[in-house]
């Protein structure tokens, strides 16, 4: 297996709100066996470009994907960018403005799930590729992966949304806001520095929320260790692990753009959309998604099979809920190897 980390960039980008960038620059991880179809995997709110990794250091996604994998790095090949706006190497708020020589910060421009799709989309062609086999993500990633075929239908043979729905809820977009006002009124972040009490606040709701009520009652069952309840105590880690790693700009930026999913937004409805569906889709449903229940997901492919689109639904049984999509590749994984082997044929 070939694997290679490295830089694109990308020059004259124009985002959704106009904003010019003289240049960015995506990090991305290529992983797999040249000249074999090649899938695009799209990363979730705080995940990287590091889907593969490596034996001694795995990616978030090696589970599925591996030589001999449900993905199987022997017969395709896997590109991951760092999303634009993201805080793992591609331009975001910690990267240098140059009108200003400083870093961004909070004055990183706001981006749409659409901008991501759009930078994806030319680094791939500064990279070579002409055509994906198919584009597969969940959650932020599975906002792109839509997009993508509205956006690109004739770039791509496939696609494969896990976890996701057309349009993000308002249910969706309350936590969102819940979690962005965790941040903003940390004084910290107030001052430029680095707000831990506001960002740890921000992935507690947040982890409330890819989790189920029966996960968090069997692992937790009311223990107390008799300072904390150990819910309280995973809560604090939770917090504590993502202000070592995630930068809280690039948080918002995220956040803000995940408020702007809506397949239909400027372009009439969603019946107009699915009427002129053009790729075939396999969607993914996580039993306790509570952000994006599977029942929707289910009701998104009938719409598509009503108006005779290549449309499958999948349904795992979990009780991890959103997070589903991170763990028991054993129980999911089977299937998304069955899709790939369908759209070989």
């Amino acid at each position: 297996m070939n694997r290679v980390t490295d830089r694109v960039a990308i020059p004259n980008v124009t985002l959704e709100s106009g904003t010019f960038l003289e240049e960015i620059e995506l990090v991305y991880e290529r992983a797999g066996t040249k000249g074999k179809p090649i899938i695009l995997v799209c990363h979730a709110l705080t995940g990287n470009h590091i889907t593969v990794g490596t034996e001694d250091s795995p990616g978030w996604w090696r589970g599925l994907i591996h030589e001999g994998g449900y993905v199987d790095l022997d017969q395709y090949e896997v590109i991951t960018f760092n999303t634009l706006g993201g805080c793992h190497g591609s331009t975001g708020p910690l990267s240098l403005s140059p009108e200003t020589g400083q870093i961004y910060g909070a004055d990183f421009p706001t981006l749409t799930v659409r901008d991501l799709v759009e930078i994806q989309f030319l680094a791939l062609k500064k990279l070579g590729v002409h055509q994906l086999h198919s584009v597969m993500g969940s959650s932020l990633g599975g906002m792109q992966v839509l997009e993508w075929a509205v956006m690109y239908p004739w770039f791509i043979k496939s696609i494969i949304p896990l976890a996701i729905t057309p349009q993000f809820s308002d249910y969706a977009i309350a936590f969102n806001h819940i979690s962005a006002q965790a941040i903003r009124q940390d004084p910290n972040w107030q001052q430029g520095k680095i707000p831990k009490d506001g960002l740890g606040l921000a992935r507690s709701i947040g982890m409330i929320t890819y989790r189920s009520a029966p996960l968090f009652q069997s692992r937790f069952n009311r223990e107390h260790d008799g300072d904390q309840y150990q819910v309280v105590h995973y809560l604090n880690y939770q917090a504590e692990k993502i202000a070592e790693r995630f930068d809280a700009n690039s948080y918002l930026v995220l956040l803000e753009a995940m408020n702007s999913h809506d397949l239909s937004r400027g372009q009439g409805d969603l019946e107009q959309i699915f009427f002129d569906w053009q790729v075939p889709v396999y969607a993914f449903g996580f039993e306790h998604d509570l952000l994006y229940p599977p029942e929707d997901i289910q009701k998104f492919i009938q719409d598509l099979q009503a108006f005779d689109k290549e449309a499958r639904y999948i349904h795992v049984d979990t009780a991890f809920g959103h997070d589903g999509f991170l763990v028991e590749f054993d129980h999911w994984g089977p299937e998304v190897e069955k899709v790939l082997q369908q759209i070989d044929k």
